[in-house]
């Protein structure tokens, strides 16, 4: 597959390349995500948690993610800001249905916002994932606990995902393509 795009980047029909930086806390389900908009081909029949940083690269209409699938762990998560400067969109991972985490969620949503390095107008985009579960909460509980309307600098999306299915990613990326492609 890498020769491909090196193939089309140099026929000029690669795309444009969009940097992306997911992130959210561990076990919100943002490897499982990743590999769910990877063609079926080419996805993983295993998803393992991520240990530090991965790569990789997903194609969304005539653009080419360049996916940061930052690790959620409390050791890792000092790692996110090196990548903020490089980002065009954020991808921000909630698990809908870990109410008793959402308060850490929020603190390093507030910690993302408040950094330097992130870019002025770079998108976000909130998948409130693991919506199938019955005690998650709506997109509507997780924006209002996460403070999403005071974001008024930066555009944003919250959409509710299942990250198993692939339910609500293609949504969320339609969205997020539509914003970068402008």
């Amino acid at each position: 597959m890498g020769i491909f795009l090196k193939l089309l980047e140099a026929l000029g029909l690669g795309g444009k390349k969009v940097n992306v930086l997911v992130v959210g806390l561990d076990n919100s389900g943002k490897t499982t995500l990743i590999e769910r908009l990877k063609p079926k081909h080419a996805q993983s029949a295993e998803v393992a948690p991520t240990v530090g940083f991965s790569v990789d690269q997903v194609r969304k209409g005539g653009l080419l993610f360049t996916v940061f699938d930052m690790s959620g762990a409390g050791r890792y998560r000092n790692l996110w800001e090196m990548y903020y400067k490089g980002a065009q969109a954020v991808i921000f991972v909630i698990d809908s249905a870990d109410r008793l985490r959402l308060c850490v969620a929020k603190d390093e949503l507030d910690n993302l916002l408040a950094s330097k390095q992130l870019p002025a107008k770079v998108p976000l985009l909130f998948y409130a994932n693991k919506k199938d579960v019955p005690t998650a909460l709506s997109p509507v509980e997780v924006a209002q606990a996460l403070k999403l309307e005071d974001i008024r600098d930066k555009p944003w999306q919250i959409v509710p995902s299942n990250a198993l299915t692939g339910e609500g990613l293609e949504k969320g990326t339609d969205w997020l393509a539509d914003i970068l492609s402008r």
